[in-house]
């Protein structure tokens, strides 16, 4: 087991390298190669596209303990046996210290093989949202937490990345005992630079995954709303995911096939140029790292009171929306577009110095090596600095 202070071995093990969770993955995997530490990393290889490619291809590198892509099913299934045995043969070769999963998928193989095998090292789960936002009565909901309540057993210490996240899993399927921390999702310095808006921008700007869990539908009936009361706004949506088609679907239904344009996904500051004001109209979240990243740009914003949106909004979250009602959300749209763009830009400063105070990501890399090693064991559990798990860790 290395020293206190020694550098660590981490593998992170994850399934879909997209979105704000592959995002993170990369922050803290070149956070923790600059900081000394061996990393690997373990997901998906039949997802990502073109960009995942090229991020991976770029930090492989500088991986100590190695790249490695195998297929990993979205949902349950035979296919897992495989998966979980190229894990085990990862883990065997490289001799990790640490196994971070993220999400459900690599929360899932970063523990399991710990009920059968005593050698398996320290894991530390991460869920992004993952079976979280599942709390229906649905069997496939049922399942998920099942499944967690199964695999609470064999996990180190939770690694939650929002005290909503962390309220969830103690609500779903707690109580918890084991050590909880929350490290929340950072931003870089350079991503306070504002972004200069394009001469063509578009009025509003959707940048995420094509689902019905992100609300897509929502901000486009209170697109139609607002164009039955005259005010035609036109909308720029990036990105792709299961969904896609219904939403172009419903966007012609709606007759707004002259106001919203379709984009695959792009660069964020690429993305937040081309319109005046971003809506985040979800139905679920975690952490969002675009909601960060939109903010920090100073990029006038309007988002739902869901998950750990309102712990980035901070003394600003009076301004969220409830999530699904498109009346609400298209009233909240045209009164910002009320406003001057000075007034906007004001407001979207004010959130940008609270991001930069609260969200740093120096902070997040330090404060996941403390939780790290407070999970390898009572040889690390009183050294100065640790994270203390809380009995009330949502405050």
């Amino acid at each position: 087991m290395p020293g206190e202070s020694s550098p660590l071995r981490i593998l992170h093990i994850f399934r879909t390298p997209v979105g704000g969770l592959f995002r993170h993955v990369m922050d803290v995997a070149r956070g923790q190669i600059a900081r000394g530490h061996a990393v690997g990393i373990v997901c998906d290889s039949s997802t990502g596209g073109a960009r995942a490619e090229a991020a991976l291809e770029q930090i492989a590198p500088l991986l100590a303990l190695g790249l490695s892509r195998f297929p990993m099913s979205r949902n349950p299934g035979p296919s897992d046996f495989a998966a979980l045995k190229e894990v085990r043969r990862i883990v065997k070769e490289r001799r990790p210290d640490i196994l971070h999963g993220h999400g459900s998928k690599g929360g899932l193989y970063a523990r399991l093989p710990a009920f059968y095998d005593t050698s398996w090292p320290a894991r530390i789960y991460t869920p992004h949202g993952g079976s979280f936002h599942f709390a229906g009565d649905a069997p496939r909901d049922k399942l998920y937490r099942l499944v967690e309540k199964i695999l609470l057993f064999k996990t180190s210490l939770f690694l939650m990345e929002s005290a909503y996240i962390a309220r969830r899993a103690d609500q779903d399927i707690g109580p918890i005992k084991k050590p909880l921390v929350i490290v929340r999702n950072g931003v870089t310095d350079a991503e306070f630079e504002p972004v200069t808006q394009q001469p063509d921008a578009k009025d509003i700007l959707y940048l995420g995954e094509m689902r019905v869990l992100k609300g897509v539908d929502t901000l486009l009936h209170a697109l139609a709303r607002l164009a039955r009361d005259g005010r035609r706004l036109t909308a720029l949506l990036v990105g792709a995911g299961p969904d896609e088609q219904n939403i172009r679907n419903a966007a012609q239904e709606l007759g707004l096939s002259a106001q919203v344009t379709f984009s695959p996904p792009m660069p964020i500051r690429e993305a937040l140029s081309l319109a005046k004001v971003m809506v985040m109209p979800s139905r679920g979240e975690s952490l969002p790292y675009v909601v960060l990243e939109a903010a920090a740009a100073r990029m006038p914003l309007i988002a739902t009171n869901v998950g750990g949106i309102p712990e980035i909004f901070g003394p600003f979250a009076d301004r969220l929306v409830p999530p699904g009602e498109p009346g609400f959300l298209a009233a909240t749209i045209k009164n910002t577009f009320s406003k001057s763009e000075v007034e906007r830009l004001t407001e979207a400063a004010a959130l940008a110095a609270h991001i930069r105070k609260n969200f740093s990501y120096d902070r997040m890399i330090e404060d996941g090596i403390i939780a790290y090693r407070q999970a390898l064991g009572p040889r690390h559990r009183d050294w100065p600095g640790r994270i203390k798990p809380s009995a009330t860790p949502f405050s």
